[in-house]
């Protein structure tokens, strides 16, 4: 599933001039509007037996996210009317239960709105010609609905005009489904463990990154990747200076300090076993997507290591280049961020 629905890439490198000083970012007199909808809420309260006029009702209260939500989160685009109002009451009596329980995540909703809120503010400040998402929206989709994102999976999204979570996908780590065999699965423990409200709002600004910044095509090495990866990361922070870094990264406490720990070993073995320009998918694969480990770090190691190993590299570029604007530093090539960082961890 892609995490973007109806989404107009809104590039806006060329509006930000200034350069970046983690330490100068004031916020406080910068304002974000963005309403908060429980799509959820209002869906499960439809009347099966009048589905037609429930769904007229809906239907105008989302005018643009009601469609998004049958169509593509349910798949029902190419379905026929009365197929889809078929469809849409197995889906409201499948997941009925699963909206029961979600009220118990209301609270961690709702922080997660203020943390979306607050980053936005980061996202205008950096980015001001950016057009923000006017609402934010929850729903519950299918429990396979998992969006891919260039520094990750969840089950947010985004639209031309909201950021969207799927709740189904935060219920908290230990929600009985996840532990069935299907959901099991689907969603090993590496990832059903991140299954809470804590990562929402992160998810979601890692959305608007992938907006801001879409990945470019074509073969990409391992150090291309990185960099990238890292470049991400860095935005992430700039975005997100009061979140938890395990949070950013979707590491484990543990995991975050083994990798702080073995820094030096991690890229000299990248460096020394000639990975960085390595192209072969089968030898990078494992330092550049979500796992239960990198292999060849063994138990203990996270998954997704380039997003530790990227941002440390476009970090120290940056602090040894305190000149270099976001626009810049998006636009720069891999190797000569790598060359400008002096990077070389003991």
């Amino acid at each position: 599933m892609s995490k973007y629905l109806l989404v107009c890439f809104y590039c806006s490198f060329l509006l930000f001039t200034g350069c970046v000083n983690k330490q100068e970012a004031i916020v406080d007199g910068i304002t974000v509007e963005i309403a908060k909808q429980r799509f959820e809420k209002d869906f499960f309260q439809i009347d099966t037996l009048k589905l037609e006029r429930s769904l007229g009702v809906l239907q105008k209260k989302y005018p643009s996210f009601y469609t998004d939500f049958r169509d593509r989160i349910l798949g029902l685009a190419s379905i026929e009317s009365l197929q889809k109002n078929d469809a849409i009451k197995r889906f409201y009596k499948d997941y009925k239960n699963i909206f029961d329980s979600s009220k118990n995540i209301d609270k961690g909703i709702d922080q997660a709105y203020l943390d979306i809120t607050k980053a936005l503010k980061y996202v205008k400040y950096y980015f001001p010609e950016y057009r923000i998402p006017k609402q934010f929206i929850t729903f519950i989709g299918p429990i396979d609905a998992f969006a891919y994102g260039e520094i990750g999976g969840s089950g947010e999204i985004i639209t031309n005009e909201a950021l969207c979570s799927g709740i189904q996908l935060h219920m908290g780590s230990e929600f009985s489904l996840y532990k069935t065999d299907l959901g099991q699965q689907l969603y090993p423990a590496y990832i059903s463990r991140k299954f809470t409200t804590d990562y929402i709002a992160s998810n979601s600004i890692k959305n608007i990154i992938d907006d801001i910044f879409p990945s470019s095509s074509g073969e990409k090495t391992l150090l291309d990747i990185l960099i990238d990866h890292g470049k991400r990361m860095y935005i992430l922070d700039l975005f997100m200076p009061f979140e938890s870094e395990v949070i950013k990264l979707g590491y484990t406490t543990q995991q975050l300090n083994g990798a702080k720990e073995n820094e030096g070993y991690i890229w000299n073995f990248i460096t020394e076993n000639n990975l960085l320009y390595e192209k072969d998918v089968l030898r990078i694969r494992s330092f550049v997507t979500d796992g239960p480990m990198t292999s060849e770090f063994g138990i203990g190691s996270p998954g997704f290591i380039s997003l530790f190993v990227g941002k440390k590299v476009v970090t120290a570029y940056m602090e040894k280049n305190p000149e270099t604007t976001l626009q810049q530093l998006l636009q720069l090539d891999a190797k000569q961020i790598l060359a400008g960082s002096k990077y070389r961890p003991k």
